[in-house]
């Protein structure tokens, strides 16, 4: 598949503001932006799996969210100023715990409906706020420029023809939804976004087509064209959409009576979209205000604050959400997934915030999600330097595949185009209620890898079992950054020993990151 220059942020708002001055509009409370143009994707009546993607936007902190009690004594002293004490912590089990105002989630856990992936990022992590989010959007690697987002190219995979002639008879519902104003990156196909941006489905308005004269045959008037075929285009799903909702219901009182939880607004009318018959595959919502360089809590009461207030707002809307999806009865067919830009760094600052780090954990919820916490504790080191994040375990695109090929419905051939390359599925969903592709495939097999002498001057020794799988290893830095490739091939069922030289690397601290056949591992060593 061919990759070219991403539009800029900047160039996209200059485009939007453009048409949008120019364009006679009526949008009574609806706002509504679509698409350009992408085959013949087929909602197939064994598969009506929907997905829901809530993005946090601003860099959630993993450590002030999900806390390892084994780890808490370092945590503790290496964030001494916001560190939540322990006994106001949400146990999970004998080691795990959530902070306090995810008590929402912690009933989900309760129910065996909440997946915690720990670790999750992307090689040669960038903390840039717009370059992560293009990178996790577009599911390219990071020295990669990809103007298509991953479910725009899952849905381009059939309808490459789209929006001529749609919607139409086989295809009557949007494909994807994006609740708010703006529509999501996710969802741009290689020539055109799939997703409908929604404010208020119960108050769909209506878009007006330019009548001002003959078109002229120009790039102004092929530009006309678009917009006027595009307007009509919204305003069939328009209709769709506002009869889903008057159709639809919610029934769970969990959802907060006041509108001071926008999250929660978003999610309800989700519920209510889909309990109306609406076949949308995919809706996207965000929530904004992650990126605490200071005050993430109050000074003298480290529970409350502005992380705090997020992560209450978080829980209670997917609390909520799910909640309705079982009343409705038709929670077996929907499935959350959260996700960051980046996460924080393993040291807080002194303005009681935290700075842009690299990976974090993401959670899946949903009756069809299997309980259980995937990956390893961060490693939490006392004497862990300014720039230290939480190293990568999981790269995103495995999410990604897992989501494509075992939920969506895609082959493992298709993820591997939408996605550019293979990546491993994981075990995050209940076998029997998925398309279940790749759970049967994931055997941790006791996995042990060996790194030694740790420390060390200038070798290392890496044991580790081979598979009869691509097995890659690379060694990273503390900020998320390839410093050497060390692997990438297939290994014979037997045991194996690599000798890697870092007497040309500076002394500190460094990560060997391990993945084969759908099972990562980070070590961390410290070269002197």
């Amino acid at each position: 598949m061919k990759k070219t220059k991403k539009l800029s942020r900047r160039d996209f708002i200059k485009l939007s503001s453009i048409a949008s001055a120019s364009l006679p509009i009526t949008l009574s409370g609806f706002p509504l932006f679509a698409s350009e143009k992408p085959k013949e994707y087929q909602f197939s009546e064994e598969n009506e799996n929907i997905l829901v993607l809530i993005q946090l936007q601003g860099g959630n902190d993993g450590l002030n969210t999900v806390f390892n009690l084994n780890q808490y004594r370092n945590l503790q002293s290496v964030r001494s100023n916001i560190v939540i004490p322990e006994n106001n912590l949400l146990s999970l089990d004998d080691t795990n715990a959530l902070h306090p105002s995810l008590s929402g989630l912690k009933n989900i856990w309760d129910k065996e409906k909440l997946a915690i992936v720990q670790n999750v990022g992307y090689p040669d992590q960038n903390r840039s706020h717009f370059r992560s989010t293009d990178i996790w959007n577009s599911a390219s690697g990071s020295d990669e420029y990809i103007s298509s987002g991953w479910l725009g190219r899952f849905f381009n995979e059939n309808h490459s023809d789209f929006p001529e002639n749609y919607p139409n008879e086989n295809n009557i519902d949007p494909f994807a939804i994006t609740l708010g104003k703006v529509v999501s990156e996710t969802c741009q196909g290689p020539n055109a976004n799939f997703s409908m941006s929604v404010s208020n489905p119960n108050k769909p308005g209506t878009a007006l087509v330019s009548n001002t004269g003959e078109i002229p045959a120009n790039c102004y008037g092929d530009t006309l064209n678009f917009i006027n075929n595009t307007i009509s285009q919204t305003n069939s799903y328009a209709e769709v959409v506002e009869a889903a909702s008057k159709s639809g219901r919610n029934l769970s009182e969990k959802y907060p009576q006041t509108n001071n939880n926008k999250l929660a607004g978003k999610l309800k009318n989700v519920a209510r979209l889909i309990s109306g018959g609406l076949k949308t595959k995919v809706y996207i919502v965000q929530l904004g205000g992650f990126d605490n360089h200071d005050n993430q809590v109050i000074e003298g009461n480290v529970t409350q604050g502005k992380h705090s207030d997020l992560l209450k707002e978080l829980s209670e809307a997917i609390d909520a959400f799910q909640d309705d999806l079982e009343l409705l009865n038709i929670d077996r067919k929907v499935v959350g997934m959260t996700y960051s830009e980046f996460g924080r760094r393993i040291r807080s600052n002194a303005g009681l915030g935290t700075d842009h780090g690299t990976a974090a954990p993401l959670f899946l919820f949903g009756n069809c999600v299997q309980n259980n916490i995937l990956g390893d504790a961060p490693e939490i080191d006392t004497e862990v330097d300014n720039k230290e994040g939480v190293p990568m375990q999981y790269d995103f695109r495995n999410l990604y595949s897992t989501v494509l090929t075992d939920w969506l419905g895609a082959t493992k051939q298709e993820a591997n185009t939408v996605l550019f390359d293979e990546f491993d599925a994981l075990p995050v969903f209940k076998q029997g209620c998925s398309a279940s592709l790749s759970v049967d495939n994931f055997i941790e097999d006791n996995l042990n890898i060996e790194v030694y002498p740790n420390p060390t001057a200038n070798i290392i020794n890496i044991t580790f079992w081979g598979n009869n799988k691509k097995t890659t290893i690379n060694l990273y830095n503390t900020i998320g950054g390839i410093v050497k490739y060390i692997t990438a091939k297939k290994y014979s069922a037997a045991q194996h020993t690599i000798q890697v030289d870092l007497k040309n690397l500076p002394n500190g601290n460094y990560f060997v990151h391990y993945q084969s056949k759908g099972v990562s591992k980070t070590k961390k060593i410290l070269k002197y």
